[in-house]
């Protein structure tokens, strides 16, 4: 599957962003926190289930999961992963073991949600806030959190949905063919993604959220600041230009609301999920594919 983002530009406008990221991130953190408390799940004493060793948050951006999560599990290993290297230097640390039972250090590393540098069965539970509508094919990154998942163990992430900024997306449209806003999975295709890279009793929920914006310059500084800018391969490589600008600025302002804001929806995918047992199938062309060890293939000696 081509890859429709430009990942080196994603890393530029997240390292940009980073400075003043946590400020703008009010929504990042809204749906952070819902998708935090189905950990509660996991605390459950009717379950008996170990607290978990190791923790990874990919796409961890500030770091504000992460720290949460250490401060749930403090005896955890908690994993920060992020593809831009100033988003991760803004993750506060703990340097050391003070005392018996204090959390230990974040473990920082700068990589990509497609590539995750982990060793195969290594993490009990994986979180991704925000970070995977920047991924086009789902099944593939899906087969990687997989990988490192040990069996039994919890994903729990969550992305944009197609509705995200609709309106701006249609504003664009009136001024121009080049794509302004990012193409956006569905709930449907988020849920067969999964399925197909052979997670377990998956559970996916989605919420819509719709913020005001006195006009679209407002937006468009927004999203530059929260790191979210047009990072497609067929984007315009130019600048927009004011009449292209001013005639999506039309469109956009027919969508005025009565208290005199524009509408700028956002809607949140929550999924979560359970890795298999080892060797169990991934679904390819509509067929089961198991995968076995060698090591597990007995062999017939004459």
């Amino acid at each position: 599957m081509a890859e429709a983002f430009d990942t080196r530009q994603v890393r530029r406008a997240f390292s940009r962003a980073a400075p003043g990221y946590e400020r703008a991130a009010a929504l990042q953190r809204e749906v952070e926190a819902r998708l935090l408390e189905s950990l509660d799940y996991l605390d459950d004493p009717a379950l008996g289930r170990a607290p978990p060793a190791v923790v990874a948050d990919v796409g961890t951006g500030p770091g504000r999961a992460a720290m949460a999560m250490r401060t749930r599990w403090p005896r955890a290993r908690v994993v920060a992963l992020d593809l831009a290297l100033p988003m991760l230097r803004s993750v506060p640390q703990a340097s050391r073991w003070r005392l018996r039972g204090a959390p230990r250090a974040i473990d920082r590393v700068c990589a990509d949600a497609r590539a995750l540098p982990l060793a195969e069965g290594s993490v009990d539970v994986l979180f991704s806030n925000l970070c995977l509508q920047w991924v086009i094919d789902l099944p593939a990154v899906f087969a990687g959190f997989r990988r490192v998942l040990r069996p039994g163990g919890l994903l729990l992430v969550s992305t944009f949905g197609p509705d995200t900024l609709f309106e701006l997306r249609d504003a664009f449209a009136e001024a121009d063919a080049a794509p302004h806003v990012s193409p956006f999975a569905s709930i449907a295709q988020f849920g067969d993604a999964l399925m197909h890279a052979g997670f377990r009793d998956p559970v996916l929920d989605r919420d819509l959220f719709v913020h005001g914006h006195p006009d679209l310059p407002d937006l468009m500084r927004e999203l530059r600041t929260l790191g979210a800018t047009n990072a497609l391969h067929a984007r315009r490589h130019t600048l927009t230009g004011r009449a292209r600008f001013a005639a999506a600025a039309a469109a956009y302002d027919s969508l005025r609301r009565s208290d005199g804001t524009l509408p700028a929806t956002w809607e949140a995918i929550y999924a979560q999920a359970w890795a298999p047992p080892a060797g169990a199938p991934i679904r390819e062309s509509g067929m089961e594919v198991a995968a076995v060890p060698l090591s597990r293939i007995p062999i017939r000696r004459k």
